[in-house]
């Protein structure tokens, strides 16, 4: 019940059902009395489309949450990573979505994000040979299990099954992180999530009593890039980093609302 009220809270926050739903209302007001009104609603929606579509306004956004945590360097040995990731005997890989798309493979099958999370797993993994895959996620409304589609797609990288564990049933990262906290206890873990993720991530963890070492992958920013221009840029692509911003802050809210972080 909880987990779908939260969904149903979110949404008008996002920017484009933000954009969608006051445009509604304020084109029905314009077929009555409260022209005024209506105009003014009209008018927000595409302000808002046109703020949070701006390069620089979904940077600003973005910026704050994928600077918390550095990512794993570049390595060939292990000795090579930092000492706390060297200790770890699990790597964990929050679920991020896919589609059950007959003909495709697993990879080919995953989201973006989850995609991006899980290249940086098989790359520790290699260099971590002694610890094992953790994939996360239920099968919602698919027919498979997201966990299952990450452990499958995990071996066609080179992963071999007996690393790999699955946790098919936690739906969100609360979740997760209770399983986490089953399955792990006090162990330090590698947790491998977006980086405009990770903080929120790391807070539900350490909140359940977890020890995790956070491995942020799925950049959205990159420094350097757009820099010069992107306050006079717009596109679908910022729109969508401006989306993911605020959701993880409705998240994080939402989270502290319930006493989880």
């Amino acid at each position: 019940m909880l987990f779908w009220l939260k969904k149903a809270l979110t949404l008008p926050f996002l920017p484009l059902y933000f954009a969608l739903f006051t445009a509604l209302a304020g084109n029905v007001l314009l077929c009555s009395k409260r022209r005024r009104l209506g105009r003014a609603l009209v008018a927000a929606s595409l302000l808002a489309l046109a703020v949070f579509s701006n390069k620089g306004v979904a940077a600003r956004l973005v910026e704050p949450l994928e600077a918390r945590y550095v990512p794993m360097p570049e390595a060939r040995v292990a000795g090579e990573l930092p000492l706390a990731a060297v200790s770890c005997r699990a790597i964990v890989v929050l679920g991020g979505g896919h589609g059950d798309s007959a003909g495709f493979s697993r990879v080919n099958q995953l989201s973006s994000s989850a995609l991006g999370r899980l290249a940086e797993a098989v790359r520790l993994a290699r260099l971590l040979p002694e610890a094992k895959v953790m994939v996360s996620g239920d099968n919602g409304a698919q027919r498979l299990s997201h966990a299952q589609i990450l452990a499958e797609a995990a071996g066609s990288l080179g992963i071999t099954p007996d690393r790999i564990v699955r946790l098919d049933s936690p739906r969100d990262t609360d979740d997760e992180a209770q399983e986490l906290a089953r399955r792990l206890g006090r162990e330090p873990f590698l947790l491998v999530t977006s980086a405009w993720h990770m903080p929120r991530a790391m807070a539900l963890c350490e909140k359940a009593g977890l020890r995790p070492v956070a491995a942020p992958a799925d950049f959205l920013l990159r420094p350097g890039v757009d820099t010069d221009w992107e306050w006079v840029s717009w596109d679908l692509g910022a729109l969508e980093r401006s989306t993911k911003a605020i959701h993880e802050r409705l998240g994080l809210l939402w989270s502290q609302l319930r006493g989880r972080v």
